[in-house]
């Protein structure tokens, strides 16, 4: 595959993936638990509809070990993510949040440092750095003021999504006969089956009172997510893991913060100020400095 091509498909699943910093100030009269849920039910009926007619295919071709990896991909990256950074969203903001899921290029980028198609840690030392300085100066405004609740609810995120990015850039080069599409929708009816386990506690169990154009609302919100970032945006994200290497694909999910920064300013109904400037500069740096490693004249 083209690295090119590779990364406008990151880039485009991070200005999809952006979005789902906006879900809950959207819904914040409901729990994150009641978020993570609906979006991943929601999910789950699009990948089910999407993949019906070849079920019986994609059934055959996986064995009991690509289930159990399906398994503990669809919980770590979808439930358990999605419930931590809902948290991290409703306690200390977007861009508090942003920013420290911002650190996933750096932790991707050094836990696939020995995977195969990866340059050495000395050629990616300049674009950890330039990603860590961005990170860095738009975090300290942020931060002075921030919740402590909200940073380590944003830092098990970090945790969950770096593990989920490894073990499914792992997975994608491991099946080559499966599309990034299928994996993507394989992933969406097993993230489905284990979000209905979290239907009762969520929506029964001491859930707050809504009126009937409430509930519609949020269905429509988490509906839109669910296609909008967990279909299109997973979907993009597959193929860029595929075509690139794991150092490279790290540095793709930078541009997740630099989307979720520009909704949230749009959010805010504000211009970046200077220090966000520089720190979304320095971010695209970090990100350009590792392409130049990896070499883009060639193909993969």
């Amino acid at each position: 595959m083209n690295i090119s091509l590779g990364i406008i498909a990151g880039i485009i699943a991070g200005a999809f993936w952006g979005l789902v910093f906006l879900a809950p100030e959207l819904t914040r009269g409901f729990t994150p638990i009641q978020l993570s849920a609906g979006r991943y039910i929601a999910y789950g009926l699009i990948a089910a509809i999407l993949v019906a007619r070849s079920w019986r295919r994609l059934f055959a071709m996986l064995s009991w070990r690509e289930w159990k990896a399906l398994a503990w991909l669809s919980f770590a990256g979808n439930i358990i993510y999605y419930y931590f950074l809902a948290k991290a969203v409703q306690t200390g903001g977007i861009a508090m949040a942003s920013i420290v899921i911002g650190l996933l290029p750096v932790m991707i980028t050094l836990a696939g440092s020995r995977d195969a198609g990866a340059v050495s840690l000395r050629s990616l030392l300049p674009s950890i750095v330039l990603s860590t300085a961005g990170l860095f100066c738009i975090s300290w405004q942020h931060l002075q003021s921030g919740s402590l609740k909200g940073v380590l609810y944003a830092s098990g995120a970090l945790a969950s999504w770096t593990a989920y990015a490894v073990g499914n850039s792992r997975c994608l080069a491991r099946l080559k006969s499966l599309t990034p599409h299928e994996w993507s929708m394989l992933t969406g009816l097993v993230t489905g089956a284990e979000a209905l386990l979290l239907a009762a506690p969520a929506f029964m169990a001491e859930a707050p009172q809504h009126g009937a154009s409430e509930w519609m609302y949020f269905a429509a919100v988490v509906s839109s997510v669910a296609l909008l970032c967990s279909i299109i945006g997973n979907g993009f994200w597959n193929y860029a893991s595929r075509a690139l290497p794991l150092t490279l694909t790290g540095q793709m999910i930078v541009f997740e913060t630099l989307f979720a920064a520009l909704y949230g300013f749009l959010w805010e109904a504000r211009w970046p100020t200077a220090i966000e400037t520089a720190a979304m500069a320095l971010l695209v740096s970090g990100v350009a400095t590792c392409a130049l490693a990896h070499g883009l004249k060639g193909s993969r």
